[in-house]
C-alpha cells in the first residue's frame, strides 16, 4: 500500500525546508519554503503543519540551524538557542523536544552540518519505524471489519494503522469528526483515508455521541499529543467528550502514542496551549463581531475513560505505563 502525500509533508532541500501547507490542503497542494529556523518556527505556530508535522519540521530546522551556526562565534550556543525557539512553538506536544534532542545527539563540532543532518535523518527513520510498530499493535486490537471513530488527525499513526491492517488481512471503515476550528478531521484525516482507498464517512463534531449511541462504532481511536505516566491522555480538544461518550456506550477507547512521557508524572505536568479566541469565531465563512472566543487547543482525558494506551512496544493499561520503560533494551 503506497504512502499518502501527508506522510511526507516536510522536506529538506538545499535552499530550505519545504512544508506542505495543511491549512489549504486538500483543495490546494502548496508548499511553504522556510529558509531559517525562525521561519520554520512561525510556520509551526501559524498551523502550516500540525500533529507530527512539527516534529519533522523541527528535525530539518535544526539542519538549517547547523548551516547558520558555521557563521556564528559559538555554534553550540546557536544550536541550543534554535532548539529552544522550536520547542516553544507548541508547548503541549513533546515531539518538538524529542526532535531537537535527537538532531543534536550525533553532534560533532568538527562537522556540525554533517553530524546534525545525520541526527535529523536518524530521528526521521526512528519516528517512521516506531509509527509502523504502533500502527500494527493498534490493528491487532481491532477485529476485521471494525468501524472506527477518529478525532482530529493522527498523522503517521493513522496511516500506519491502515497499512498494518492491510498487512494483517483486515479491513476497517472510519467515521471522522470534522474537528473545528481547522477541520483537520475533514481536510486531513478523511482526505487521506480516501486517498488510501478506505471506506470513510465524515461527521460533524457534535455527532460523535449520537453515532456511538447508534452502535455504529466498534472503537474510538485517536492519537495523543502526550500521555502522562499516570495514564492521562492529552489530545485535540474534543477528545474528552468522545471518550466519555464511548465509555457510556461501552465502546473501547484506544489512544495511540509512541511512548508515555516519563517526564510528565501527571496531567499537572503538561502545559495546555491556549490559542487566540479569534480562531474559533468563524464558521462556513461567517464571522461573529462583538463575540469573544475561547480556544484551549487540547483537553485532558482521565485514565478511567481510556481502555488502552497503544505504543510502539504494545498496548498498555493506563495504570501500567511504567511497564513501557521496564522493557527498554
Amino acid at each position: 500500500m503506497e504512502l499518502p502525500i501527508l506522510a511526507d509533508s516536510v522536506r529538506l532541500a538545499d535552499d530550505g525546508v519545504y512544508i506542505l501547507d495543511r491549512r489549504v490542503f486538500p483543495e490546494r497542494r502548496e508548499w511553504v519554503r522556510c529558509t531559517s529556523v525562525e521561519e520554520v518556527a512561525r510556520a509551526i505556530e501559524d498551523m502550516v503543519t500540525q500533529s507530527s508535522g512539527p516534529y519533522f519540521a523541527a528535525l530539518w530546522a535544526m539542519v538549517l540551524a547547523a548551516r547558520e551556526s558555521v557563521h556564528s562565534p559559538d555554534p553550540r550556543a546557536h544550536l541550543e538557542c534554535a532548539g529552544e525557539r522550536l520547542i516553544a512553538t507548541r508547548p503541549t506536544n513533546n515531539h518538538l523536544g524529542k526532535a531537537v534532542r535527537i538532531a543534536l545527539s550525533t553532534l560533532d563540532e568538527s562537522d556540525i552540518v554533517g553530524s546534525v543532518t545525520a541526527g535529523a535523518r536518524l530521528g526521521d527513520g526512528q519516528y517512521r519505524s516506531n509509527s509502523r510498530a504502533l500502527g500494527a499493535f493498534t490493528a491487532e486490537l481491532l477485529p476485521d471489519g471494525a468501524a472506527v471513530l477518529t478525532h482530529c488527525w493522527a498523522d503517521l499513526y493513522l496511516v500506519e494503522l491502515v497499512r498494518g491492517a492491510d498487512r494483517a488481512g483486515k479491513t476497517f471503515s472510519f467515521h471522522c469528526t470534522e474537528t473545528r476550528p481547522y477541520l483537520q478531521g475533514a481536510r486531513l484525516t478523511a482526505a487521506t483515508l480516501a486517498e488510501m482507498g478506505v471506506n470513510t464517512t465524515l461527521i460533524t463534531d457534535g455527532m460523535g455521541a449520537a453515532v456511538l449511541a447508534e452502535k455504529r462504532i466498534d472503537a474510538l481511536v485517536t492519537a495523543a499529543d502526550r500521555v502522562t505516566m499516570d495514564g492521562h491522555v492529552i489530545n485535540k480538544i474534543g477528545t474528552l467528550g468522545l471518550a466519555i461518550a464511548a465509555q457510556a456506550y461501552e465502546v473501547p477507547f484506544f489512544a495511540m502514542v509512541q511512548a508515555p512521557d516519563r517526564f510528565a508524572p501527571s496531567a499537572a505536568d503538561v502545559p495546555i496551549e491556549y490559542r487566540a479566541g479569534a480562531e474559533v469565531l468563524a464558521a462556513a465563512g461567517v464571522g461573529y463581531p462583538g463575540v469573544r472566543g475561547h480556544y484551549p487547543a487540547f483537553d485532558v482525558t482521565p485514565p478511567r475513560f481510556v481502555t488502552k494506551v497503544v505504543t510502539d512496544r504494545g498496548a498498555f493499561n493506563p495504570s501500567k505505563l511504567a511497564d513501557y520503560y521496564q522493557e527498554e533494551p
